[in-house]
């Protein structure tokens, strides 16, 4: 069931409400389960096979937490416990993703004939595997404690989270599973939850879905594809990709709304960014605060009490040292933005795609340390603040247009020949893109250059965790026009669903 069906918006998303709040009269664990179950339905519907990999995975996990908390007083037992927990979880994720991938590659290298058949990888472990190895290290550091097995399961389990994020946090979370607010009624929370609902169904079958056909025929001849159509179809998938995933994250922004369930904003305007550094602060924000908090900050840290350790300086005020610079933070973030890219998909494109945002943000940082820029000399500059922004805004989004060619490209040869016809070397092709591709493009970044996101909309009702972006003037409020703008918005969006396709990042 897609979001974006209509089996989801007018059967289960209706028989979920009603449930709950009809389930909350008889108490708040009664109304607990109700979801929990709702949940397990939801994901079953994808596959019934994939159920009990889900179910597994968190009966081990819970039983791991609740080891370490009575390993209390025996720190090695539980940072023992924790390996074990990590390493079973990520042996779990290694064998259903990269598996299948690794002996492909061994085979044709003749290295090593092996093979365990097809598998097929559950939808959703990345995310549900990482949210509970979050959960694992602050219990076994203590700033969070374990939970009952029905909260600890409607923790991992929530249906609008389950499948593609966001990668939620148990210290932002469990606390409202367990309010008792949370299980009374709100017309608010329904109105909010539905209007956001409709405006990321809206942004994934009217914006994203259209550009679809045209984008996989560009990659699809990336060998031989021109210069207009390989900008075209780089363009192209880097808006589908961009109202795919903000469609995504607002429906489910607006799913845990409605059951008085705030989440923590995923998405917020990537594309206005003027550094790589706040490109990733506003895209999939919730995998950049996992990985900052659990792989770059420990690196990081080990690497200077390692430097320390050896009578080295950790760095401090001032400029540091190219050698401090080097271990401190160009080591942590490859190694980080590396795994980030593996994340993704098992194939060599994702690798490189991680290490070119690597990269970035390495000379991003450098530039900011050595190199730092002079506001005087800007105001003094012939060239206006809002030239020098844009120029930063196109230039990043450049640097991810490159990028993106490995991310979406089936190979990282095919990925060299669309960046190959973006530079002109094949020629200036036989096909043009379509005027409709043109005119959607056009539009499509006028809406993301110049309108306001979601968060901004909805400013006024708290549509998520953390306080909402400011800077809009278009903000919604309970009115007749703003209600008849969003009726017509979400008729459009449902009748549109006919055509609509599973989210991008349904196969991460």
């Amino acid at each position: 069931m897609l979001f974006s069906s209509l089996q989801f918006i007018f059967g289960f998303v209706p028989l979920a409400l009603i449930g709950f709040h009809v389930s909350a009269r008889a108490g708040t664990r009664v109304a607990t389960a109700w979801l929990v179950l709702a949940s397990l339905a939801f994901y079953a519907c994808w596959k019934l096979s994939f159920l009990p990999i889900l179910l597994i995975s968190i009966g081990f996990n819970f039983v791991v937490s609740r080891l370490i908390v009575m390993a209390s007083r025996r720190p090695a037992l539980q940072s023992f416990l924790l390996v074990i927990g990590i390493g079973c979880d990520l042996l779990a994720l290694v064998y259903y993703k990269y598996l299948s991938a690794l002996c492909g590659f061994l085979g044709a290298e003749g290295i090593a004939d092996v093979s365990f058949g097809e598998i097929v990888l559950p939808l959703g472990i990345s995310f549900f595997t990482f949210t509970q190895i979050g959960y694992l290290v602050d219990v076994k550091q203590g700033v969070s404690k374990s939970h009952d097995l029905l909260t600890y399961a409607l923790f991992v389990t929530f249906f609008p989270h389950l499948i593609a994020g966001p990668i939620l946090h148990n210290r932002e979370m469990i606390p409202q599973f367990l309010d008792l607010k949370t299980y009374r009624f709100s017309g608010q929370s329904l109105i909010v939850g539905l209007t956001i609902f409709f405006i990321g169904l809206a942004k994934k079958t009217l914006l994203a879905d259209p550009l679809s056909a045209d984008v996989a025929a560009g990659f699809g001849g990336a060998g031989t594809v021109g210069f207009s159509e390989a900008w075209a179809a780089v363009i192209g998938y880097s808006l589908q990709l961009y109202f795919d995933f903000s469609g995504y994250c607002d429906m489910a922004i607006g799913l845990a709304r409605m059951f008085n369930i705030r989440f923590p904003v995923n998405f917020n305007s990537p594309y206005k960014s003027t550094t790589v550094i706040e490109y990733w602060q506003r895209f999939h924000m919730t995998l950049t605060r996992f990985i900052t908090m659990y792989i770059y900050s420990p690196l990081a840290l080990w690497i200077t009490r390692r430097r320390m350790a050896r009578g080295g300086s950790a760095g401090g005020r001032g400029k540091p040292s190219l050698a401090v610079f080097a271990s401190t933070v160009l080591v942590p973030t490859i190694i980080t933005m590396a795994l980030a890219g593996i994340w993704h998909g098992a194939g060599s494109q994702f690798l490189i795609f991680g290490l070119l945002h690597g990269t970035y943000i390495v000379v991003n940082h450098f530039t900011r340390t050595f190199f730092p820029a002079s506001k005087r000399a800007a105001e003094r500059g012939r060239v206006s603040r809002a030239a020098i922004h844009t120029a930063k805004v196109l230039a990043v989004y450049l640097a991810a247009l490159v990028a993106l060619c490995f991310f979406r490209a089936s190979s990282s040869g095919a990925a060299l020949h669309m960046l190959a016809g973006m530079i002109g070397l094949h020629g200036a092709g036989t096909r043009m893109p379509s005027a409709s591709m043109v005119a959607l493009i056009a539009i499509q970044l006028a809406i993301v250059w110049v309108a306001p996101n979601t968060q901004q909309i909805m400013q006024r009702y708290e549509p998520s965790l953390g306080r909402a972006p400011a800077g809009s003037k278009i903000v919604w409020r309970p009115s007749a026009g703003w209600a008849y703008a969003f009726g017509i918005l979400a008729g459009l969006g449902i009748v549109a669903v006919g055509g609509a396709s599973e989210f991008l990042y349904f196969q991460f």
